[in-house]
């Protein structure tokens, strides 16, 4: 059941499941919804996790016309939504959400015990030759900057095809209509190109004031980077030493949790039971 969160600027749209036991919040990317989510968050609630799914701002049933839409907009979010449902809490992020994840660690360390970041967009990016030679960093490079200058539906369709390389969730069709239709409702468009015009480096600048364990996942194949291990290393090596771990998902693109939700939830499950412990 959709519930509403009021924060300054807009409306939060969230959903809870679970319960009892320890807060879980996930946050989705860009041009998605906490639907992201679907496979990931039975796995936790079945595993005794409370658990908060919630739509950047924006985006799903959240509100539009919000001032900005950076990484610190999108953690001061997550960290009123924690607040709101009694934290302290785990906090996942995907793609942009894995930088505001980081940033709320940072801002709010007494509300976050542990922070999962997949596929994070968490430092700034820089583009060399040597990444121009990967096909398929080219080619989601491509449709992502079709979609940020064109607003195009059907360039972020071609993106996602790209973005999941191998098998398909079982939904996947039904799934980009979802997505399409909800992009195609006023304002939504324009809150996901504002996003994807925004910089990382606000996220990078506070990776070593996290205080708390940091999973980062990645996917083998994602397109966004040229080499997706390296890019997870660097964040970790950003991070305080001890605190950061990286876990590879072997055929994944940008999405490994959606794709391969059980060898995501094998890797996210261990991880917050060592964190509590």
């Amino acid at each position: 059941m959709t519930e509403h969160l009021t924060v300054d600027g807009g409306t939060l749209a969230y959903e809870v499941t679970g319960d009892a036991g320890d807060l879980v919040v996930l946050a989705h990317g860009m041009g998605d919804s906490r639907e992201a989510y679907r496979f990931l968050a039975p796995a936790l609630v079945a595993a005794g996790y409370r658990v908060a799914a919630v739509d950047l701002r924006g985006l799903g049933e959240s509100s539009v016309g919000w001032a900005s839409y950076s990484r610190t907009d999108i953690a001061g979010d997550l960290i009123a939504l924690v607040e709101h449902l009694g934290g302290p809490a785990v906090l996942v992020g995907h793609s942009i959400s894995g930088g505001a994840v980081t940033i709320a660690a940072a801002q709010a360390p007494s509300l976050v015990t542990a922070v999962v970041e997949l596929a994070p967009f968490t430092r700034k990016q820089q583009v060399g030759l040597g990444d121009l030679r990967v096909a398929r960093f080219r080619r989601g490079m491509r449709h992502l900057l079709g979609t940020a200058l064109l607003g195009s539906t059907g360039q972020w369709r071609k993106y996602l095809e790209v973005a999941y390389p191998g098998p398909k969730p079982a939904d996947w069709d039904v799934r980009l209509d979802r997505i399409e239709a909800m992009l195609r409702e006023p304002g939504r468009m324009a809150a996901m190109q504002q996003m994807g015009k925004s910089t990382p480096a606000d996220a990078g600048e506070r990776l070593a004031d996290v205080r708390c364990p940091v999973l980062v996942v990645q996917g083998t194949l994602d397109p966004d980077w040229a080499s997706p291990q390296a890019e997870g290393e660097a964040i970790v090596a950003a991070l305080p030493p001890g605190l950061g771990q990286l876990a590879l998902v072997e055929g994944a693109g940008h999405y490994p949790h959606v794709q391969f939700p059980d060898q995501v939830s094998a890797l996210v499950l261990p991880f917050l039971a060592a964190a509590r412990a």
